[in-house]
């Protein structure tokens, strides 16, 4: 069966002014195709909708019972395009992001904020990852947008660098070299440093072997099956030294201070697949870029190096 949309427009119309002619005149139209749209539907459905008379139409008991559910179905379609258009729009639906970062201050934090202030009705679904994973998922379409360290490289994908930060010793706080405003590379060259087999550990332990290994040193670098927070009380009872970006200093541990690694600074990079269709994605995107160029988060000045980063 086929029936088309002004067809029960047309018998809605009828119903409610008791007459073709007025119902075409109100639809702007010629009364001859509403009569012949409705007759055209009586035809398809076996069964007459209206009684004609001189003074106009008035609804048969299948006519009844046809608008009482076509009036359901009118209105359904309406609420299916409003809805569709709200999240079109972007002003609905779900912004997956996957999250290589620390959401304890800095940019990332900033831009979620005022994300969620101007797009309410959009939900961010947050998920923790390696490097790999995310640009996996982001391939798959399975996130929309993944933050991640460096300016990584993945087929089918586009980035753009958003902001830095710089990298951070985590040390005890009665470490002789807490008193320190900033710690260099030769400050670290014969100390002990711990690190979570979970990620950022597998790239903090590369960057420290590289750069120390640059004075000519192999650093002693001690793995643990440790999340973040129980890494930082290992710091703390002196099992050794870490690295950490600069948003994850936010975050107080007891006994643990931070200090600024001299020079080193730490891109961040959005990366997202360009035929993903979402527009909340598009919504966040933009704002990020908006952000990006305000003096407040713009990249820190320097030769930025690639610390810690996850490279596809």
């Amino acid at each position: 069966m086929s029936i088309e949309l002004r067809q029960l427009r047309y018998v809605l119309k009828a119903t409610e002014t008791g007459s073709f002619r007025c119902a075409a005149r109100e639809l702007g139209i010629h009364e001859s195709a509403v009569s012949r749209r409705i007759r055209d539907l009586e035809d398809e459905i076996g069964a007459s909708l209206f009684i004609r008379h001189h003074g106009g139409v008035c609804l048969t008991y299948a006519g009844q019972r046809f608008v009482s559910r076509a009036r359901k179905a009118i209105n359904l379609i309406g609420y299916a395009k409003k809805d569709a258009g709200v999240i079109g729009r972007g002003e609905d639906g779900v912004v997956r992001i996957g999250l290589f970062s620390s959401l304890a201050s800095g940019f990332l934090t900033e831009l979620l904020r005022a994300y969620m202030a101007a797009n309410p009705g959009v939900r961010p679904d947050l998920v923790e990852d390696g490097p790999s994973e995310h640009i996996a998922a982001v391939q798959r379409h399975q996130t929309d947008v993944a933050f991640l360290t460096g300016e990584p490289i993945a087929d089918g994908c586009d980035r753009t660098h958003l902001w830095n930060e710089r990298v951070y010793v985590t040390l005890p706080s009665d470490h002789e070299l807490a008193p320190s405003d900033e710690i260099s590379w030769a400050d670290l060259r014969d100390r002990h440093f711990i690190v979570s087999e979970a990620d950022p550990g597998p790239e903090i332990h590369d960057y420290l072997v590289k750069h120390l290994a640059d004075l000519g040193h192999h650093p002693s670098v001690e793995r643990h099956g440790v999340g973040r927070d129980n890494l930082m009380h290992l710091v703390a009872i002196g099992r050794g030294l870490t690295l950490t970006s600069e948003a994850t200093t936010a975050a107080c541990f007891p006994g643990v201070v931070y200090r600024p690694l001299a020079g080193e600074i730490l891109p961040f990079s959005a990366i997202w697949s360009p035929q993903n269709d979402n527009p909340a994605l598009r919504r966040l995107l933009s704002l990020a870029r908006v952000m990006s160029k305000r003096g407040k988060f713009s990249p820190m000045a320097g030769s930025a190096t690639n610390p810690l980063a996850g490279q596809a």
